[in-house]
């Protein structure tokens, strides 16, 4: 029983095959239940002689006991007393004192509940595995400007393949020609087909991570109805899809901490139970009964007592907790990052690019001194687009999409002016943008209304910069990282789930943090943070609230979330730190999938703990009730068999999980 878990050392056995293919062992199964029921009803209306009875009901127990005898004997000789071992001992002891019926039927139901349940867990294996089956085998590539398939794992780094309109994506990699919509949601999860174009550049390209997401493709994502052209940056073995299998497929050894317990827990309970049977057998010696009659109460209490659903409680319903999740998008490392999420109350996240969009956007345009603000646009546009600082791109960018600005309009001799800002001449004359400095270095003074402007801007998270004309102040205009849209929604829902504590750790100033904190819902903010200082907050927060998931990329929150009780990544295809470093990582960067997950922690953890209390309360009613002879073997017999199955079918609610369903 040690290590009984029929998903393990079973599957090993059984799913070789047989006689009938894989269903062997169900065929025989049902095989040892046609023979029983037979042998029964012949035998009840005395069609049949005993010792063809007998001859029958040995049939049945060949059927009923083959791949648990085969399992038994492969376990004793290792030392070891499985579950399979018990029910063969006790359907020999019903044998041997005549019983006959009452142990085919333990056998027919023993391995009824053990084919099913392989059938239960492979159901959630196969919806894993079916993830394999996303990558083409053949991919389309250029050579000497012909079309030629060749098996993807002929494809090397650096390859040109073609990807037809409506047609599997064959390798991660970077589109060098043409544009299309991907679909993306076998990977990501993600509904909505997304834009994708081809690079404008392909010298010196970054790290596949680093490449902007609206140029990269995914192995096994879905072209649209144009035709592209891809550069391969990663094999085949190397691909997302690829890890993504070979992760999802080793949860399994990743052990919940409840897994752990109940195995802690049937190390010591099996000797209990042969301890107890042996003693009952003698029970003859101390009350009036017959040595058959305390045989058959040690035989009934030992079928009672074998924890078959406790075995198989927790490994089933996280098997379908995890293929749940993959389903989506999402994939969780085993059972201890699953059990971890469903009972925590407090979530810490990192700002930038997980609660607000990553980049910087242009939030306000003032113009002071009656000047059309047209006028000031145009001008603030043809500065801003000549520099390559980060904040002039976002501002340039975001003032090329209004209505009114000549894009053709650019100024002339820009200078970046060290610490305060950028000049540049414009239809003749100079204009500045930048911080107070450079407006001191101008000798133009601001008024108090201007400067209560500005602090109010930077208070609420924005950073604001200042425009002149020669040496008049014309107006300002600020940017800001600002929050995604979906996260105030999110963070809604992740309170009716139970979160109470939703914290965010920032490098940002503290006003920034605190602002935006407040504006999309958050309980607290911490700014200033370095990344060391991001560690110290997330022990902190552990002492305080004991569990603590920290959300972030994966990358620079690293540290953080290796010190968190449960990692959470998003926006991890691609990303291979992120997918080794998370506990739990989302494929799409989309925060509005963490609900889902919090829920489905939930609902696995409620499905745990509800298959735990059928299997422990059937073995607490029924092992009393069989000692004191209220319950005969065929009642230990259906009820122990039946829990098994009853906890098999409640975990394989979770495969069908949705945000309102559980």
């Amino acid at each position: 029983m040690g290590d009984h878990s029929h998903s393990h050392s079973s599957t090993e056995i059984h799913n070789h095959g047989g006689i009938f293919g894989p269903k062997t062992e169900l065929i025989f199964s049902i095989l040892a239940g046609i023979f029983l029921i037979i042998t029964f009803l012949l035998e009840s209306f005395e069609f049949i002689s005993e010792p063809l009875a007998i001859g029958l009901y040995i049939v049945s127990y060949f059927f009923g006991g083959y791949y648990a005898a085969i399992e038994a004997w492969v376990k004793t000789i290792k030392g070891e007393f499985e579950i399979d071992f018990l029910m063969i001992v006790a359907a020999i002891g019903a044998a041997y004192i005549g019983s006959w019926a009452e142990g085919a039927l333990l056998l027919f139901l023993f391995s009824l509940g053990h084919a099913l349940e392989n059938h239960a867990l492979n159901k959630a294996k196969k919806s894993i595995e079916a993830l394999g089956n996303l990558s083409p085998t053949t991919a389309f590539i250029k050579d000497n400007g012909e079309l030629k398939e060749i098996p993807i794992e002929e494809l090397k780094i650096g390859d040109v393949i073609v990807v037809k309109p409506n047609a599997k994506i064959a390798a991660d990699g970077v589109i060098i020609e043409g544009y299309s919509s991907i679909n993306q949601a076998p990977i990501t999860g993600e509904s909505i087909p997304v834009e994708k174009s081809a690079i404008t550049y392909l010298d010196n390209l970054p790290p596949f991570e680093k490449i902007e997401k609206n140029h990269v493709v995914y192995t096994g994502t879905i072209n649209g109805d144009n035709v592209i052209e891809v550069k391969v940056l990663k094999l085949s073995s190397d691909s997302t899809i690829s890890r993504l299998i070979d992760m999802v497929s080793k949860v399994e050894t990743n052990k919940s901490p409840t897994q752990r317990v109940t195995k802690k827990f049937e190390k010591w309970y099996v000797p209990v139970v042969i301890i107890m049977v042996i003693v009952l057998c003698f029970a003859f010696l101390v009350i009036d009964e017959t040595f058959n009659e305390s045989l058959y109460r040690a035989i009934c209490a030992l079928v009672a007592a074998s924890p078959c659903a406790l075995a198989i409680s927790t490994p089933s319903a996280v098997l379908s907790g995890v293929a749940r999740a993959a389903n989506k998008g999402v994939l969780i490392k085993g059972g201890k990052a699953l059990e971890d999420l469903g009972t925590l109350k407090t979530i810490a996240f990192d700002k930038t690019g997980t609660l607000t969009e990553g980049r910087p956007k242009l939030t306000n345009t003032i113009v002071f001194n009656g000047l059309p603000k047209e006028e000031f646009l145009q001008m603030v546009y043809a500065v801003e687009s000549m520099s390559n600082h980060p904040l002039a791109r976002a501002i340039s960018r975001d003032l090329r999409n209004q209505n009114g600005i000549n894009t053709s309009l650019k100024a002339e001799n820009i200078q970046a002016v060290h610490g305060m800002g950028i000049k540049a001449v414009f239809k003749n004359q100079l204009v500045y943008i930048g911080n107070e400095k450079l407006l001191d270095s101008l000798q133009l003074n601001l008024t108090e209304e201007i400067q209560e402007t500005l602090g109010s801007l930077r208070t609420e998270g924005h950073t604001a910069m200042l425009v002149a004309r020669e040496n008049e102040l014309l107006g300002l205009v600020s940017v800001m990282d600002v929050p995604r849209k979906t996260v105030p929604n999110t963070l809604k829902r992740l309170k009716s789930l139970g979160i109470s504590k939703m914290i965010m750790l920032t490098g940002d100033h503290q006003n920034v943090g605190s602002a935006i904190a407040k504006e999309i819902g958050l309980t607290e903010a911490r700014g200033n943070l370095l990344p060391e200082d991001k560690v110290e907050a997330i022990e902190e927060l552990k002492k305080r609230d004991s569990k603590i998931a920290m959300v972030g990329d994966g990358v620079n929150d690293a540290p953080a979330m290796a010190s968190s009780t449960v990692g959470i990544a998003m926006g991890a295809a691609g990303s291979d730190v992120a997918l080794e470093t998370a506990d739990v990582a989302l494929m799409s960067d989309k925060i509005e999938r963490l609900p889902f997950v919090i829920g489905l922690s939930r609902a696995s953890k409620r499905i745990i703990t509800q298959n735990l209390w059928i299997s422990l309360g059937v073995v607490a009613l029924l092992v009393p009730a069989t000692i004191i002879g209220m319950a005969n073997i065929g009642i230990a017999v259906v009820f122990h068999e039946g829990s098994t199955i009853v906890v098999v079918l409640n975990a394989l609610r979770l495969l069908a999980y949705n945000d309102k369903t559980i």
